[in-house]
């Protein structure tokens, strides 16, 4: 067990942080999408122990968070037109892109790839502490691997704390999934892991297309080049169904199938209307979900919940982050009602 030191987000704390990060210590960040585990992203013997931390796949590539656009030169071999042009519009913000590599980000870092995916991101505290150390960070969810990643400081510290050497406490997350992920076909933009910044906004840069791996499960031996694309992820102890049909078909399918240890994730109190069943609330909204999805499972598990139903997400924009997130939770497991 590692004595991890509680930060706050003030200049003293920041400066202990860059001083623990380094030294290639693991730090625990605040970002605008979840917590962040986060280490030099140069330090091949740094990165190493966040997969230790979070008993993470080496094979699962770590995004790099930078603080300034130029970066991007420093740590991408090649940086193309169609990549500049949304890095102008969407950086910072919730956006990775995936680009060929620079000889200076290790294999373990891309995860034995030849591509990096690079973010900057808009939460203040994480640019700010980026500043400080001088270089670039790697920064995968701040929870063990596979779990629903930590969207507020206090899940952060149920995950990791003497997993890692500090956490800095800079409350709830505003967006609540992690960032969208894309790459680049000439000029096309091919999205690999769906997030805030939707399909419809990028179409806006180029023509946007959507990787099978988003709705699909991929096979064992495939190669990925985004986090988030292969393993089973964000997933609570429970076993999730996700029944896709509107709220009267939901609840029709659930009262069928209840049992005393199934409990509900739906969107709002109507959805579970004479059901006998307790639920945890999304929200109404893509964006409400998107921010709530991560709390909900692990409010299902304290809870108690052995089996889940949730109702379906829309598959369109923000809310294809929220189906994204919940069918990898699920392990896949869904039904058509």
């Amino acid at each position: 067990m590692i004595k991890t030191q509680i930060l706050s987000a003030d200049s003293a704390s920041l400066d202990k942080a860059a001083q623990l990060l380094s030294c290639g210590e693991v730090v625990a960040i605040p970002t605008e999408t979840v917590y962040g585990l986060a280490a030099n992203a140069l330090d091949e013997a740094a990165v190493k122990r966040i997969f230790e931390a979070k008993g993470r796949p080496s094979d699962n590539p770590l995004i790099v968070h930078i603080a300034e656009r130029d970066q991007l030169f420093e740590l991408a071999s090649e940086v193309p037109q169609t990549a500049l042009r949304c890095a102008e519009r969407f950086m910072p913000g919730p956006l990775t892109m995936i680009l060929p590599k620079a000889d200076c980000v290790p294999d373990v870092t891309s995860g034995g790839l030849d591509t990096v995916g690079i973010r900057m991101p808009s939460h203040p505290t994480a640019r700010e502490l980026i500043r400080r150390c001088g270089f670039a960070l790697a920064a995968p969810s701040a929870n063990l691997s596979g779990s629903p990643s930590p969207t507020s400081f206090r899940h952060v510290r149920a995950d990791m704390e003497g997993r890692v050497a500090a956490m800095i406490d800079g409350g709830d997350c505003s967006v609540g999934v992690e960032s969208t992920v894309i790459s680049f076909e000439g000029e096309t933009i091919r999205i690999l892991r769906p997030g805030f910044i939707c399909a419809e906004e990028l179409s806006e840069i180029a023509k946007t297309v959507i990787d099978k791996g988003v709705l699909e499960q991929l096979s064992a031996d495939a190669v990925v080049r985004s986090p988030g694309m292969k393993y089973k992820h964000y997933a609570p102890r429970a076993d999730v169904t996700v029944v896709e049909g509107d709220a009267e078909a939901f609840r029709s399918y659930v009262s069928k199938n209840l049992d005393s240890k199934t409990m509900l994730l739906v969107f709002g109190k109507e959805d579970a209307k004479g059901l006998d069943a307790d639920f945890v609330e999304l929200g109404e909204s893509a964006e409400q979900q998107a921010q709530n999805l991560f709390t909900a499972l692990r409010t299902l598990d304290d809870m108690g919940a052995e089996k889940v139903y949730a109702r379906c997400p829309e598959k369109s924009g923000v809310g294809l982050a929220v189906y994204n997130r919940l069918i990898r939770a699920a392990g896949f497991k869904a039904v058509k009602v």
